[in-house]
């Protein structure tokens, strides 16, 4: 240990600037590590911190940034009890999120509804077994969603603005459907927004969102008799070259109803990881707010860099243009979740040194810079003994909730360290007079979460408060009713219909997960929600698509991606009939990342745009 930390530190401090290093985090990362590497980098000199936010819920942050001024969503979990309607957009909880299911149970058994829009019908979401549950499993499950509204991928906004558009015309034909009270005292440029929904044709967005509408009106009539409506969403909504507009225009359907800041009805961005939301509200942000930095600098006595740094995919672009020399890994798997793989896999090998702090072996830990390190670290699942006794780290949930989390297990191996001590080993080779007491910060995690509370606002008493039963609650301006502190008001925006139509011949490709899969983890190649049993290497077609273009099921074929003039191909995928809309197509994530461009991504969040890539798709020699 004491070597490879020498090894790190004597590799950083040879590099002609800070920013030739990237320090990337997964949401694996608890609370205390995130705080303790967000520190240690910028004392270093750099805000090159990419994370998985980046490739996930950036969108999300933005567009929730921009409309109600603050990145998190609003409500907790007994408001999705309490909600009258809840939509699940873009998100597949059966598979990606099955906590939530019960969840979703919980709302459908006090008498609320659900509505799945999604390009795949979900089995987890049609009917639910909860399998704590001898009754549930007895009877067979519950049938969680009320409407399925199978939209076209990447027609969510037209869908939306349907949705809206008659809303209004409900409200002007017999009133008290739209919040006007809300609208007027609480939100700004409502006008501008309305007339640009009614001057949108009915046409036109039916057949962008592919949905008939007579569906689309029930769902419309279920919504006017209520404010209690909460949108769920993950994936399929950010990962758009319009994922901002996407998380946009929720918020513009929210709003109308005045359905942000009251019980039963919020915004509710789904995220999978244990501790993505966390790691931000640490500090984990190549962007961050100057707050955060006068705090750093009054507590800890430097100053650290005001020049934002790169993000994911500027990340990639700066190994492979070698600009940047020796890549850490605060956990991940970085190139198999990160898009473009030929290109990310040869820009990792450009550095010096890679490193990366592990719990286990992945794909990532093969295609290394020139020297690599694999640190192996404590699992959450594993005591953490340090020399003042047992500790415990935190973590922040979907919920803006902070609770504890211990492990019990013995560890794998006397020698693994935790991810605090890893930061703190590497921080006293860097700085061996330090004026930051880095052994007492590993020795007890009590003493980090002190510093924490010294420099980020919402954490008064968070060594007392974190020890209750189930935590505590960060604020939240939007789940209080208070929107964009510096205008006092939620905004409503004007958002352009997007491209959903493929060239002639081209399909549009979205990537999904399968159920024997946690992100980038595959357990096994069966999926059984989709019936598709021993492999991984498919592409869901519409039978339709598979008769008109000569296709035939179970064949194989090889996909070609073409951006800006480049192919991007991968071989030897077999065709799978399924429900899904003409024209659009489904591949499992990640054997089907070499087909996502770097440079295709969202507008304003940089999120790989990994939900639409057009596509076409070529018989296989293997026939």
């Amino acid at each position: 240990w004491d070597d490879a930390f020498k090894k790190i530190a004597d590799s950083l401090n040879k590099l002609d600037s800070p920013n030739e290093a990237i320090f990337y985090t997964s949401g694996r990362t608890s609370n205390e590590a995130a705080f303790l590497y967000q520190l240690m980098i910028r004392k270093f000199g750099t805000n090159n911190l990419p994370d998985c936010s980046n490739m996930c819920h950036e969108s999300s942050g933005t567009g929730l940034v921009e409309t109600l001024g603050i990145g998190k969503g609003s409500v907790t979990l007994e408001d999705l009890y309490e909600s009258d309607v809840i939509l699940v957009i873009g998100q597949n909880p059966g598979t990606n999120h099955p906590r939530m299911l019960s969840a979703l149970q919980k709302c459908k058994k006090n008498g609320g509804k659900i509505v799945h829009i999604n390009p795949l019908p979900e089995t987890g979401t049609t009917k639910f077994t909860d399998p704590q549950s001898p009754v549930e499993i007895l009877k067979g499950g519950t049938q969680v969603a009320d409407h399925f509204l199978q939209v076209r991928i990447n027609g969510d906004i037209a869908l939306l603005k349907y949705l809206m558009k008659r809303l209004i015309e409900l409200d002007e034909e017999q009133g008290n459907v739209l919040d006007h009270e809300f609208i007027k005292s609480k939100t700004e440029n409502f006008e501008e927004f309305k007339t640009s929904i009614l001057q949108e044709e009915d046409a036109v967005l039916l057949q962008d969102c592919g949905v008939e509408r007579q569906h689309l009106d029930e769902v419309a009539h279920l919504l006017s008799g209520t404010k209690k409506i909460i949108v769920c969403w993950a994936m399929g909504i950010t990962q758009h070259h319009n994922g901002v507009n996407n998380v946009r225009e929720i918020v513009n359907l929210l709003l109308i109803k005045g359905a942000v800041g009251i019980r039963g009805g919020g915004t509710c961005p789904v995220r999978g990881h244990s501790n993505v939301q966390g790691d931000r509200t640490m500090g984990i942000y190549e962007k961050p707010p100057q707050s955060l930095l006068d705090s750093l600098s009054r507590e800890f006595g430097f100053q650290p860099p005001r020049d934002h740094g790169y993000d994911t995919v500027e990340a990639i672009r700066a190994m492979r243009d070698e600009k940047a020399k020796l890549f850490f890994g605060m956990g991940g798997n970085f190139i198999s979740a990160t898009p473009d793989s030929e290109i990310t896999g040869k820009a990792i090998q450009n550095c010096d040194l890679t490193i990366q702090v592990s719990t286990k072996l992945n794909r990532a830990h093969l295609i290394t810079g020139k020297e690599a390190l694999i640190l192996p670290c404590l699992g959450r699942t594993e005591l953490d003994i340090q020399s003042s006794g047992k500790q415990f780290v935190t973590v922040e949930n979907s919920m803006g909730i902070v609770h504890t989390s211990s492990g019990t297990k013995t560890p794998a191996s006397n020698f693994l360290k935790s991810e605090p001590a890893i930061v703190c080993g590497v921080a006293r080779k860097l700085w061996p007079n330090d004026s930051i007491n880095w052994d007492d910060l590993e020795q007890n995690y009590d003493a980090i979460r002190n510093k924490i509370e010294a420099c980020i606002s919402g954490f008064t008493n968070y060594n007392e408060r974190v020890r209750y039963k189930n935590g505590f609650s960060l604020p939240n301006v939007a789940r209080e009713g208070k929107f964009r502190p510096s205008k006092g008001t939620a905004l409503f925006t004007v958002n352009d219909l997007p491209q959903v139509k493929p060239k002639e011949g081209d399909y549009i490709m979205m990537t999904i997960r399968s159920h024997d899969q946690f992100n980038t983890t595959i357990y096994g190649l069966n999926d059984r929600y989709r019936g598709v049993k021993n492999g991984r290497r498919v592409i869901f077609m519409n039978p339709k698509d598979i008769a008109s273009r000569g296709f035939k099921n179970n064949e194989w074929v090889n996909l070609e991606s073409v951006f800006k003039g480049k192919s991007r191909w991968v071989k030897n995928f077999i065709i799978v009939p399924f429900s899904i809309p003409q024209s659009c197509v489904a591949t499992y994530f990640p054997e089907t990342n070499a087909l996502v461009p770097l440079d295709s991504v969202a507008h304003r969040s940089n999120t790989p745009a990994s939900k639409f890539i057009e596509i076409r798709v070529h018989k296989s020699d293997k026939n």
